[in-house]
């Protein structure tokens, strides 16, 4: 009995010393500036990096300096490096027109892929990365910064859970800031930001993304029903390639969407007001939300979210104790988003409403 009790406490230790093992991830790229939040999160032993696949040689070498990364981490390219490694992700951090090379390399050796918003520049790179995902039975998500704030995870559960608003009619996104060069973006993450192929577009995708993603999520997972879209150029001699303002909207069967992009802004804006039947709720920024029922406005409660990075939400998919169904970062939700975005263009080029 003594023996039993021994191997009993032996081996819920070694579960306990498993289940806090950090995450192992591979680096697909790093000329997205968004990379600097997961070497913090390696510096601090919150995530093991496996391997860093990347050509730039410069990149390489300032990254290898800024954060003290061993000459090991380093491969050439994505194969190269999954040849070598066996991380339990790939997270991408490369244009967005190449976020498809990355599920092609990694989905057939069933590893799970998380790149950072948005998922595709078309639907048919998107389409062809969910048949990837499907086939190979894989986890394929996206990363916005957006999922993380405590004010938007608890404007969804009181229209959702607490109907605190009634039916919603209305949502407006603002998502902008003075523009990416204004505000200090590496060279490397603009050449490809404000390149009209390997981004998609310019404002457009870059924000246009957040209030499609979260429209979506509030939508359960709806498409709208058509999407009429305004592009702006107001800095050419800044962004000669790409719009730098625009605005989305977005029809749905008994609510519109307004999605208010840019690179234009005086400062940076992340919000998103939702107006129901009974009353109305605004997640100012990360932390800060208010209601208002008829004339007077209130401060709301903000608890703190679940999940408060992209790496401990990954984490729990790959150990099954959440499943992303329609959450902001699944697959299905981020289809939605391409399709929008693309409808986007296609009406600001054509100056006409398209119907999904």
């Amino acid at each position: 009995m003594k023996q039993l009790f021994y191997y009993s406490i032996l081996l819920l230790s070694t579960l306990t010393v498993v289940a806090q093992q950090p995450l192992r991830v591979g680096v697909a790229g790093l000329s997205h500036d968004h990379v600097h939040l997961l070497m913090h999160q390696y510096k601090k032993g919150q995530v093991i990096i496996t391997g860093i696949a990347e050509a730039d040689a410069q990149l390489v070498a300032r990254y290898k300096k800024s954060y003290q990364l061993p000459d090991s981490l380093f491969y050439k390219d994505l194969t190269s490096m999954l040849a070598k490694t066996h991380p339990d992700a790939v997270l991408g951090y490369n244009p967005v027109a190449e976020h498809i090379d990355v599920v092609e390399a990694c989905a057939p050796k069933g590893i799970a892929v998380m790149v950072e918003k948005p998922l595709a520049t078309t639907v048919a790179q998107a389409e062809r990365m969910a048949a990837l995902a499907n086939k190979y039975h894989i986890q394929l998500l996206t990363n916005y910064e957006t999922t993380w704030y405590d004010s938007n995870q608890q404007l969804y559960t009181l229209v959702k859970s607490q109907n605190a608003v009634g039916s919603v009619r209305k949502m407006v996104v603002h998502d902008g800031h003075e523009g990416p060069k204004e505000i200090g973006c590496s060279k490397d993450f603009l050449n490809w930001l404000t390149d009209p192929v390997k981004n998609g577009g310019g404002a457009i995708m870059d924000f246009g993304c957040y209030g499609a993603n979260l429209m979506t999520w509030l939508m359960d997972g709806k498409a709208p029903v058509a999407v009429t879209a305004i592009a702006r150029h107001i800095k050419p001699d800044v962004y000669p390639k790409v719009d730098d303002d625009a605005t989305i909207l977005l029809e749905y069967p008994e609510a519109t969407g307004i999605i208010e992009a840019s690179w234009n802004w005086p400062f940076s804006i992340k919000d998103w007001e939702v107006f129901g039947k009974s009353g109305y709720l605004h997640a100012l920024n990360s932390n800060t939300m208010q209601q208002r029922q008829k004339d007077t406005y209130q401060p709301v409660n903000v608890p703190a979210a679940v999940y408060q990075d992209n790496i401990t939400y990954l984490t729990a998919v790959l150990n099954g104790t959440i499943h992303p169904e329609n959450d902001l970062s699944s697959l299905s939700n981020n289809l939605i988003v391409v399709k929008i975005l693309e409808a986007a263009r296609k009406s600001a080029k054509e100056g006409k409403r398209i119907v999904l």
